[in-house]
């Protein structure tokens, strides 16, 4: 099997040791992206609706830069720091993936790095 790392500078740079994303053909496996600022890495802003977009983007600029896209995403996985802002994450999160919605996990957790609200990972087909 042949496994390729992706590396794009319109996402934000991997603040530990891993990967944007890994590609292992036919899927990329995007690593969990927090609502930073590609340019600074600092976070966006303190409310869920500026880190989730802005998390979103970052997970479709890495797809991009590995040969996919938002409309070959398989599965996400969500961690929120507050649960009770599950539909307000619906709410932005729909607008990413209305046609055909991915498999999906949503799960509450007690703190994320940089003090982030929201991050986000997928896995997609790479054609």
């Amino acid at each position: 099997m042949n496994l390729s790392t992706v590396k794009t500078d319109k996402a934000p740079a991997a603040i530990g040791p891993y990967s944007q994303a890994v590609v292992a053909s036919p899927f990329v496996f995007v690593s969990g992206q927090l609502g930073m600022d590609p340019a600074t890495g600092d976070l966006v802003g303190e409310d869920l609706e500026s880190q989730a977009s802005q998390a979103l983007e970052n997970l479709r600029q890495i797809l991009t830069a590995a040969g996919s896209s938002m409309e070959k995403v398989t599965a996400v996985e969500v961690y929120l720091t507050d649960m009770g802002r599950f539909a307000d994450f619906n709410a932005i999160y729909a607008k990413y993936f209305s046609a055909r919605p991915p498999a999906r996990a949503v799960i509450e957790v007690s703190a994320l790095p940089k003090g982030a609200c929201v991050e986000i990972k997928c896995t997609a087909v790479v054609q």
